[in-house]
């Protein structure tokens, strides 16, 4: 009887779980504006004219939120120098995932800067406009 009863926990536990909520965020994600290419170790971003770094897992919560910590890298028209170094900008990325559909608004430099929101989607490729 005890056993019946954990296995309907664990049962009913489990139905509950949204399955449009991946365990982790991964693979290509596209939209207007960004490109975000996630791994189990992080994600890289292609912006119009940045670049940004997240250098952790993307793991949503049970609701399809997230908030992981990176950072954004201002472009500018041109090439970069050989001895250039790229400036990096600490952000927070704020997002939700439900399905293939992702929105992300980024925090950068303690708030002073908000960018989005972007809408992804899975597979899509991005539309970026590069600097000139």
């Amino acid at each position: 009887m005890r056993r019946s009863l954990i296995l309907l926990a664990l049962l009913g536990a489990v139905a509950c779980l949204d399955p449009e909520v991946p365990a982790l965020v991964v693979g290509e994600w596209g939209g207007e504006h960004l490109g975000l290419v996630a791994s189990a170790e992080g994600a890289q971003l292609e912006f119009d004219c940045a670049t940004g770094e997240i250098a952790e897992p993307i793991v949503p919560g049970a609701d399809g939120k997230f908030s992981v910590a990176g950072f954004h890298i201002p472009g500018h028209g041109g090439p970069f120098r050989e001895d250039e170094v790229p400036v990096k900008l600490p952000a927070q990325f704020f997002g939700s995932i439900r399905g293939d559909k992702m929105t992300l608004d980024i925090t950068i430099a303690g708030g002073d800067l908000a960018l989005g929101p972007f809408t992804l989607i899975r597979g899509a490729s991005p539309r970026v406009f590069k600097c000139l």
